[in-house]
């Protein structure tokens, strides 16, 4: 077998495989010389509203091999970092949706309203002002508070909708706390992914379209960075950018697996 120097790929979905319903057919060549290499590869995601099983059923019905061990969402990645943090599973109050609520009640979280170790926000198209009052109560009382991700907006079929960023940020502005963040451009969801492929980061690269989170994630982590031009950002936003990506390519199916 031929040595690649990335034996690993942290891959982003939307935009970078799929656009909203509609499937990129160069991400589909790509995963199959992934495939067809015996290289590694990991699907990335700040979806928190989604288990494992449903994002991998997604892309499934896109044509791309995919099974739930290959997923890594915020979700799981924030049930981690709790219990890591706690030291145990601690009880936690969510603002979030079925992904987030399973993903923490799988690590063995306890899921209160009153008095909870941590409150922790995904994304929640239930979202109200109860809600919310009771996760700013909890945190003013000495709860942790944790984010599943900072993402502001989400892209849709129908614009740009309010994401799980906008969701913490009014939380943390009636609180007076700032959420820690897990999901992308953070550490800890990479760290996830990286002990789940199993190898080191210097043989690892991510993969997407987001410049701000995606390719962050690789600047926060040390990690090498392939942005393609098929989804959020453009090349002249890459171009005025503060930070690069390593390599940027107009569509997957011209990457040369070094």
């Amino acid at each position: 077998m031929r040595n690649y120097r990335y034996r690993g790929y942290l891959i982003d979905l939307d935009g970078t495989l799929f656009r909203g319903k509609e499937v990129i057919p160069e991400g589909l060549q790509f995963i199959e010389k992934l495939e067809e290499r015996g290289l590694s590869y990991l699907y990335l995601t700040n979806n928190s509203s989604r288990r494992p099983e449903q994002v991998a059923e997604k892309l499934r019905g896109f044509g791309y091999p995919a099974h739930p061990e290959q997923v890594v969402t915020s979700s799981a990645a924030t049930a981690r970092t709790l219990v890591e943090s706690f030291g145990r599973p601690p009880s936690v109050y969510p603002i979030g949706e079925e992904g987030l609520v399973c993903a923490l009640e799988g690590a063995g979280c306890r899921i209160v309203t009153d008095r909870p170790d941590a409150v922790v926000v995904g994304i929640d198209r239930t979202f109200s002002y109860d809600k919310m009052k009771t996760a700013v109560l909890a945190i003013r009382a000495g709860a942790r508070y944790f984010g599943t991700n900072g993402d502001l907006v989400l892209p849709t079929e129908e614009g740009l909708l309010p994401g799980s960023g906008s969701l913490c940020t009014a939380v943390a502005v009636a609180s007076g706390v700032k959420p820690t963040l897990i999901g992308k451009p953070e550490k800890p969801i990479v760290d996830m992914a990286l002990k789940r492929l199993g190898l080191p980061p210097e043989e690892t690269v991510i993969v997407g379209d987001n410049l701000a989170t995606d390719i962050q994630a690789g600047v926060n982590t040390g990690i090498d960075t392939l942005l393609v031009f098929t989804g959020v950002t453009t090349p002249k936003e890459h171009a005025g950018a503060d930070i690069s990506a390593t390599y940027t390519l107009d569509s997957l199916k011209d990457w040369d697996f070094i």
